[in-house]
């Protein structure tokens, strides 16, 4: 059962209880049904207290079951709330905690509803793609008016229930409980004071206007149009659905808005948009490391560094209300790195992203030193020093000497061997890898890197800190570049052959960008830091001296152009401005270079351009994956997601190559294999990749 049912004096309360977040899957539907159906028949219940058990109301329609028969399965979520709302005794929706998507639509179904304070109330199917699919559209605009309703059916974020309470005319609660501790009660006292109410309150019945609609319509449209540029059609389809709400008769609203919901379902958009939502909670699981696995407390963190990462690290922990130690070695670079976190706090204070007061308490969490002594007593230590094993090796034989045991010692390294450096102290299983990505107070992203001796607890720890300072941690095993900076090496050499062929920066930029980039490699290069490629470059050529690579990048930073920082990469770049100017320079630069390798420029169209990126990242991910360096391809797609700037619409490079086709991946893949400028070795399909088109099969 995942209902539960019980009768206090003349009241039945339908209890949800379906953990974490009382999802209204078929197995919850059935008990709640039987639950109603049992009340209804009851003589002596003479009202009806709907509930959730734990820490939410409902949290909505089980994304599992999503396009699967069980979904379509009755009960379904649309007869509940019809039934609900033909209830002959009153329906009481006691609200708290989380109430969203299908959820809400269910408490919308009731005939009244009582609300604790604090509850997050939402109606999110945007973010996957869709819009409300069970009256959302047509009953939110009758209870909270339409321009509130809209704002929250397109955005698809919650509000708390005591802001909509405040909302001028607002139906959605009939009451606010004094808490959520006396929300049930408070429920059964008003349901038993509406007991005998003829005819019950129906939201359906309600009218739905708006006093200058068609202006309204326009502008919210022309807005998102704005916004989402074509690449999202689920708000646009919100506002139509609303606008329905509107314009048509209730019973028509609601079939227009299940065809809009059906038809969204299917798009690509909104297959790569559900993926990613369960991909972002599996990349959360290890599979040898359990949930309830024993956790180090975290009180304290040490960070060795304050430069741009280091600060960017320990801002993090600062906005978690976590103590943070800053160490360098000279107090000039202490002072600077400070300086840099209070000009970033100051920045949010004045464009009231962040109070005051806030302010204060975090600052007032930092403190800094010289001396590694005093970090001594921290329960993390994160390094944020040079990209070079050598200065690795120092800072960690003298964290095993000062730390304390049990403390975790984890590196920054964004392509060094953990292995080795865990090896660098007596206590390897108390080592772990944590890539931040840079601004680190910024991006998403947490690449935890696992070596072979870390432990499961230290694992589980770290995966947990993740959470508390708000990053998406994707787990990967120890290899050069672990997962992300591995598989943007072979990007980066795809646009230098693409270079050397006859393309400009700027056209292999548009290209990817018009794909759905949040910036194309050469921007990125510049924003990095060009000199960063060119010291891994420099590495690799002695490790690998067989690889192929494009020599444009080496002959630019040997101009000096390091990207926004120098004032010039592979754009010009004027004083205090990110705008990215194409350069003569460094067109003819490449022109000069094309000419001394013998190589005729071919026009090469944007299509090329973003499948020989696109399928690079694909092609060494499968490498990835059958080497156990990432535990699943949704994971792949979960950095590329949050740390790479690939399309969320597209739901990631492996989830792009399933939408694709495998096998068209691979007939590309021996296209570019007969370039004769190109790396033909590269493009042999990966042995999973093979194995999965054999086997007609998709990475997801």
């Amino acid at each position: 059962m995942s209902a539960d049912y019980a009768v206090h004096g003349d009241v039945a309360v339908i209890t949800l209880n379906n953990p974490p977040v009382n999802g209204l899957g078929l197995a919850s539907r059935q008990a709640f049904m039987q639950g109603l159906d049992q009340a209804i028949a009851d003589p002596a219940v003479h009202a009806i207290v709907v509930t959730g058990a734990g820490k939410a109301f409902s949290g909505g329609a089980d994304i599992k079951e999503f396009g699967s028969p069980k979904a379509l399965q009755e009960p379904n979520l649309l007869n509940l709330i019809v039934a609900l709302e033909n209830c002959p005794k009153p329906t009481v929706a006691a609200i708290h905690s989380v109430a969203m998507g299908g959820g809400l639509e269910l408490a919308l179904g009731c005939h009244y509803r009582v609300a604790a304070p604090g509850t997050d109330v939402a109606l999110p199917e945007v973010k996957l793609g869709l819009i409300p699919g069970a009256g959302g559209t047509q009953r939110l605009p009758r209870l909270i008016g339409v321009e509130a309703a809209l704002n929250m059916i397109v955005s698809g974020e919650a509000i708390k229930s005591e802001m909509l309470a405040m909302l001028p005319g607002q139906q959605l609660f009939n009451e606010m409980a004094t808490s959520k501790d006396s929300l049930l009660e408070e429920a059964m006292a008003f349901a038993k004071g509406v007991v005998g109410t003829s005819p019950l309150p129906k939201v359906r019945d309600l009218p739905c206007k708006h006093p200058n609609a068609d202006a309204f319509f326009k502008f919210s449209t022309n807005m998102v149009n704005g916004m989402t540029k074509g690449k999202y059609p689920a708000p646009l389809k919100c506002i139509e659905a609303v606008q329905n709400a509107t314009k048509m008769k209730f019973d028509q609203g609601m079939l227009a808005e299940r065809e809009i919901f059906i038809n969204l379902m299917w798009t690509p958009e909104c297959r790569a948009l559900r993926h990613l939502f369960v991909a972002q909670r599996a990349a959360s699981k290890i599979d040898d490391v359990p949930a309830d696995s024993p956790k180090r407390e975290i009180k304290s963190v040490a960070v060795i560094g304050a430069g741009t990462m280091g600060g960017g690290i320990s801002m993090n922990f600062l906005n978690a209300g976590i103590p943070v130690k800053i160490l360098e070695m000279k107090q000039e670079a202490l002072d600077k790195g400070i300086a840099i976190i209070e000009k970033n706090y100051q920045s949010q204070v004045n464009k009231g992203k962040l109070k005051e007061d806030k302010f204060k308490q975090r600052m007032a969490l930092l403190s800094t030193t010289l001396n590694y002594e005093d970090l001594a007593d921290a329960d993390l230590v994160i390094e944020a020093v040079f990209e070079e094993i050598g200065v690795k090796e120092q800072v960690f034989k003298k964290l095993d000497e000062v730390m304390k045991p049990g403390a975790i010692l984890a590196s920054n390294t964004s392509t060094l061997d953990v292995n080795a450096i865990a090896h660098f102290t007596q206590r390897p299983q108390d080592v772990v890898g944590l890539h931040f990505f840079s601004p680190a107070n910024v991006m998403k992203l947490l690449e935890v890197v696992r070596g072979s001796a870390t432990g499961k607890d230290i694992m589980a720890t770290v995966m947990d800190v993740a959470k508390k300072i708000k990053k998406t941690a994707v787990v990967s095993g120890v290899c050069d570049g672990f997962i992300g900076n591995r598989m943007i090496e072979q990007y980066s050499r795809q646009a230098g052959f693409l270079i050397e062929e006859g393309c400009t920066p700027q056209q292999v930029d548009k290209a990817v960008e018009t794909f759905g980039f949040a910036m194309g490699p050469f921007r990125m290069g510049d924003l990095a830091g060009n000199d960063i490629g060119w010291a891994i470059r420099k590495r690799r050529y002695q490790e690998k001296p067989n690889m192929k690579y494009s020599k444009t990048a080496d002959l630019l930073c040997e101009q000096g152009r390091f990207g926004q920082k120098a004032g010039k990469g592979w754009y010009d770049y004027q004083a205090g401005k990110r705008d990215a100017i194409p350069s003569k320079e460094v067109e003819d630069m490449i022109a000069k270079h094309r000419t001394s390798l013998g190589i005729t420029a071919r026009k090469i169209s944007d299509e090329e351009i973003v499948q020989r990126l696109v399928f690079s990242l694909v092609n060494e991910a499968a490498f990835i994956l059958e080497e156990g360096i990432a535990a699943r391809a949704s994971d792949i797609d979960m950095v590329y997601i949050t740390g790479y700037g690939f399309p969320i619409y597209r739901g990631g490079p492996m989830n792009y190559a399933d939408q694709f086709g495998l096998f068209n991946v691979i007939q590309a893949m021996k296209r570019f294999a007969q370039n004769p400028h190109d790396d033909a070795q590269f493009w042999q399909p990966a042995p999973l990749l093979a194995r999965l088109v054999a086997e007609g099969k998709t990475f997801n």
